[in-house]
This record gives C-alpha cells, sequence and structure tokens, in this order.
C-alpha cells in the first residue's frame, strides 16, 4: 500500500483570519462552500474549529463514494486537520499571509492507496481528480472571503 497524496493551492485577496474563520465554521460557512461532490453534510458535534466532529459523503467519480467521519483539530496556528474515522484519510487546510490582505490556501490530502495495479492507477488519477474537486472548495472561499 503506497500513500496517495492531493495537493491543492491558491492565494486569496482576503486576510488570512478571515479565510481561516471561514473554513473552520462548519456550522455555517464551510457548507456552502462544498461543490456537488459533497452529500449528506451533517455537523455532529462542536462546529467551529478544533473539536468538531463533521459528517459528509465524497463522491470522487461516479463509482467511487467515500463515506467520512472526520475529526478536526488546530495543531498550530493557521491550520486545521480533518482526520477521517472511517479510512486513512487526513486532509490539512493550511492559511498563510501572502502579502498585504492576502492569503495563501494549501489543501493537502493523504491517504493509504489501494496495492497492485488498481493502486497504480489510484496513485496516478486521484489527485488530478481530488485536485479538482478541492480547487472548487477553494474558488467558492475566493468569492466567499474576497471584497
Amino acid at each position: 500500500m503506497a500513500q496517495v497524496e492531493a495537493v491543492t493551492e491558491r492565494t486569496i485577496a482576503a486576510d488570512p483570519d478571515d479565510v481561516f474563520g471561514a473554513l473552520a465554521d462548519y456550522a455555517g460557512t464551510r457548507a456552502k462552500l462544498l461543490p456537488e461532490h459533497f452529500s449528506e453534510y451533517e455537523v455532529k458535534e462542536g462546529g467551529q474549529g478544533a473539536g468538531t466532529l463533521v459528517h459528509w459523503k465524497l463522491q470522487a467519480t461516479s463509482k467511487r463514494v467515500r463515506d467520512c467521519l472526520l475529526d478536526v483539530t488546530e495543531p498550530s496556528d493557521g491550520r486545521l486537520v480533518e482526520t477521517d474515522r472511517n479510512s486513512s484519510m487526513v486532509t490539512t487546510w493550511t492559511v498563510t499571509p501572502a502579502g498585504e490582505g492576502s492569503s495563501r490556501v494549501v489543501v493537502t490530502t493523504v491517504w493509504n492507496g489501494a496495492g497492485g495495479i488498481g493502486g497504480f492507477f489510484e496513485k496516478t488519477f486521484a489527485p488530478k481528480g481530488l485536485g479538482r474537486i478541492y480547487d472548487a472548495v477553494l474558488g467558492k472561499l475566493a468569492a466567499h472571503t474576497e471584497k
């Protein structure tokens, strides 16, 4: 089993605190940032950053739906980590300053991929597909936070 990694980033013309606040607002803003690939969104506990437990289904392809139950932590300033209780998937959101009034947002998702030929295809194509999904999230985040 090889580790699979997908990384997407964007510079957003908004203050890092505003961008991070929108990402960490699972009870309000976060659901509005999710494209059609996400369904059954539900905050189970918390709702604001660390201590949140959130559920959703992620449909990466027409055949691949992942049922996610995510524990949210904030290990350092500007960083949210979503750890899936149902799999090895971990998604890290990092928000850093990118010049006056701008933010750099990097989303990194890692998981243990399949072995064999299926693993080869997963490692080759899954990061690109997940990258497109998270690019849509970042686009909505930019639209929500940019003034």
